[in-house]
């Protein structure tokens, strides 16, 4: 609001461009400028608190009493706008190479309203909150109803044939309105997942430059060292909760797209808020732009990111550790850190040297190893017998592979009692070079050497299958197809229902479809995959494809970690996450050949899931939200956000 010669002009400004002032030479005192920190996203940096810019004003106003040069408030305006429109700040006087200074001026009400994408409604907004809010004549006079605006983006959604174009779609309307983007996720979180992740984000993280509209997140790269705090503190909202944070260097089974990677936060934080219930508010997505050894991206005109090889060694490490220490100290230690898509060499590290100091969790490690669990669990209602009396092969050596082999072993040996060393022997790993055995000991990643166990050396898989007749074959490799004809009719030469899981994403890089295993098996495998594949019909009978999906734990996991104010995450959490989700599955999934329940119920099994992760964090001592909760799952809940429109006053 400006007050000029005692007037006062209400919702006098619109992007920066005054209304008409009074066409004269006498000089008026300029008035404080009340300035709402608006982002480059349109989003007000506190939308409690305005920043009275009163020194700026006085400096106008001295600058134009002691120069003897007419002023921008001295002169006779000279209209560059049809209507006489006065050029206060001197931007359209300004010539091109000249400094000016990028005034946003906001109101809680008009045309800034409905470009504010917390607060827009769209046609949603009611007669009385139109009148009420100045918004007359801004939109047309029809007024629908939140389920009205949903419905028609499906049909609108519906329309677009390419997965990007509903990706893009789907990203303008988080970016316009807020509420509605996630109703629309979560109404239709079947159809819409793997468009707002896996496998579409992979493909929009390949081609993030050419489709980069406005930051949804945080960008720090090597340029901002020494000032990270400062950069946190640019971040519009303030009571960050969680932090999905990459270094893009493996992003899906893509491999090093840098910067690019950006869309892997973006896109996890997304289910947060849908599937978890954490306020969107709370979330911020973060890059850590080192560079990238990805030479087509070095050369493409459109990328966004540093154009350097990679930094390692001290210079990576200094980066992250100032990364780490900036987020405690501007967020508290209750923030959650979810590293996302590092590669190998970096992730066991980070996850290491910061999970005694830090919130940290890696769903590529835990989450990944978490979801699986359940899956396996599930699936013994259908194979029968232990866990223990089970037979594990994995292609893939990696940060899930191997996450996910810890954790089944930690799972036996707290059924059995058995040592954690003696459980592992149980389950076998197949790396690049073959059946990781103890002769390879030496040559073996420290992450690795746990799974080097007494065997004749084996060069492929095909022949590791053969020698180790496992009951359950797990892919986790990155690299398609290889789950080979070959290989699946020798898992079901010795198992009458083998376990085959081909969790590689996107799906260009499945180790094999779920058609291939239902038809090499004569549809008697239970198979899941980590991309979503369509029913298959076989032999008359239709198979439906189960996903092994992160998404089913951790926007629970994380959800529990919140409500109890969790300090650490333990192990005994991710088993606790994997026996909820499994207890999730019900009969009826089972006799469908379903592993894990379906996802239209995600939002009770992430209540579920936060419930059992809470239980635990009070047991193991690090929760520090007291008193715990009588009842800790509609305690979890009511703690969820609803995308419902709000009345407005």
């Amino acid at each position: 609001m400006f007050a000029v010669n005692g007037s006062t002009f209400l919702n006098n400004s619109l992007s920066g461009v005054p209304r008409v002032f009074p066409r004269s030479t006498q000089r008026v005192a300029a008035p404080p400028v009340v300035v709402a920190a608006v982002s480059s996203n349109g989003r007000p940096g506190d939308r409690n608190v305005s920043v009275l810019m009163e020194n700026t004003s006085k400096e106008m106003v001295e600058s134009a009493t002691s120069s003897s040069s007419p002023s921008v408030i001295d002169k006779e305006p000279k209209s560059t706008v049809g209507g006489g429109v006065e050029d206060v700040y001197g931007e359209d006087s300004a010539t091109e190479d000249m400094h000016i200074t990028p005034w946003t001026v906001t109101v809680a009400s008009g045309y800034p309203l409905l470009r504010d994408p917390h607060y827009n409604k769209g046609l949603a907004f009611t007669e009385k909150e139109r009148d009420a809010h100045f918004l007359r004549g801004l939109l047309p006079p029809g007024v629908v109803s939140q389920e009205i605006q949903v419905k028609k983006m499906m049909h609108n959604m519906r329309q677009y044939q390419v997965p990007l174009q509903r990706y893009m779609a789907m990203m303008d309307l988080q970016e316009r309105n807020e509420r509605l983007f996630y109703k629309l996720l979560i109404d239709n979180v079947e159809e819409l997942l793997p468009v707002v992740y896996t496998p579409t984000v992979g493909e929009a993280c390949q081609k993030y430059g050419s489709i980069f509209r406005q930051p949804q997140g945080l960008f720090i790269s090597l340029k901002e060292k020494g000032r990270i705090l400062e950069v946190l503190k640019n971040w519009p909202e303030k009571k960050i909760q969680v932090i999905v944070v990459t270094d893009g260097e493996r992003i899906l089974g893509l491999g090093d797209l840098g910067c690019q990677g950006m869309g892997i936060p973006v896109g996890k934080l997304s289910l947060y808020s849908a599937l978890g219930g954490i306020r969107p508010s709370a979330c911020l997505p973060v890059t850590i732009d080192v560079g990238t050894n990805n030479e087509q991206l070095l050369q493409d005109e459109f990328y966004i990111g540093l154009r350097r090889r990679r930094a390692t060694g001290q210079e990576y490490s200094e980066l992250l550790h100032e990364f780490m220490s900036a987020v405690k100290q501007n967020y508290g230690e209750k923030v959650l850190i979810q590293f996302e898509d590092f590669a190998n060499h970096n992730a066991f590290d980070l996850l290491a040297k910061y999970g005694t100091s830090h919130l940290v969790f890696n769903d590529d490690i835990q989450g990944t190893a978490s979801v699986v669990l359940a899956g396996l669990i599930a699936a013994l209602k259908l194979v029968g017998g232990t866990l223990a009396e089970h037979r594990f092969l994995f292609l893939g050596a990696g940060e899930a592979g191997t996450g996910i082999a810890e954790l089944i072993a930690l799972e036996i040996s707290k059924q059995t009692g058995a040592p954690l060393e003696e459980t592992r022997k149980k389950i076998w790993l197949v790396d690049s070079k073959g059946l990781i055995v103890r002769s390879r000991m030496e040559s073996l990643q420290h992450f690795k050497r746990p799974w080097a166990h007494e065997h004749d050396p084996i060069s492929n898989l095909a022949d590791a299958v053969k020698s180790i007749k496992p009951t359950v074959l797990i892919g986790s490799s990155g690299a398609g197809r290889t789950f080979t004809k070959e290989i699946v009719e020798d898992m079901s030469s010795f198992n009458e229902k083998p376990i085959i899981l081909s969790l590689s994403n996107p799906t260009s890089q499945s180790e094999c479809t779920a058609e291939e295993a239902y038809k090499w098996s004569e549809g008697r495998c239970i198979f899941a995959s980590g991309s979503p594949f369509a029913p298959v019909e076989y032999d008359g009978k239709v198979y439906p494809s189960g996903q092994a999906n992160n998404a089913y734990i951790f926007p629970g996991f994380g959800l529990g970690l919140i409500i109890s104010g969790a300090i650490r995450v333990h192990d005994d959490m991710l088993l606790a996450a994997s026996e909820a989700l499994a207890e999730q599955v019900t009969q009826e999934n089972l006799e469908n050949g379903l592993i894990y329940p379906p996802l239209s119920n995600i939002r009770k099994i992430s209540a579920q899931i936060a419930a059992r992760v809470a239980e635990k964090a009070y047991k193991l001592g690090l929760a520090t939200r007291l008193p715990q909760p009588e009842n800790l799952v509609k305690y979890a809940e009511s703690c969820m956000y609803s995308p419902n429109y709000r009345t407005y006053r």
